[in-house]
């Protein structure tokens, strides 16, 4: 019984990597067609704040979706989580956050959660690293003492 259920668990995360990868190389095309109608358009090769800030929230995008992949990819492979690589991705989705946040519309409570979060996804890479928690296959470097 639990044969089936780990083949049916490799093929959900089969599948999900194929979406993923559709994903990011859509939105690498959306970003494309993005950056070039952005340039051709009047004024021409001169990107205003709000252009700079859809192509930046764009390349965050497919960053994300890539570290996602990396991060199935593996676990398909090692059957491990790696601790670090998601709270790393937790942290780049927030910066997304925050780099697309409009000042003049988000309240201060959202600001105040956002940094609640920060603070606890650093505390949290912070006590993975302090501990020397690694996963398998790969080598922590202690500095000497």
């Amino acid at each position: 019984m639990m044969e089936l259920v780990n083949k049916y668990e490799k093929c959900v995360y089969l599948v999900l990597i194929f979406i993923i990868a559709a994903l990011v190389a859509f939105s690498l095309l959306d970003l494309t067609a993005l950056i070039i109608y952005d340039i051709i358009s009047p004024p021409i090769f001169l990107l205003q704040n709000p252009e700079l800030l859809d192509i930046l929230g764009f390349i965050l995008l497919v960053l994300i979706g890539i570290e996602l992949l990396d991060t199935i990819k593996a676990y398909l492979q090692e059957n491990v989580i790696h601790f670090e690589i998601v709270i790393l991705l937790a942290i780049v989705a927030v910066a997304r956050k925050v780099i697309l946040l409009d000042p003049a519309v988000a309240p201060g409570t959202e600001y105040a959660g956002i940094g609640i979060l920060i603070i606890g996804l650093a505390g949290g890479y912070y006590l993975i690293k302090k501990a020397g928690f690694t996963t398998p296959g790969t080598v922590e470097q202690k500095p000497p003492l």
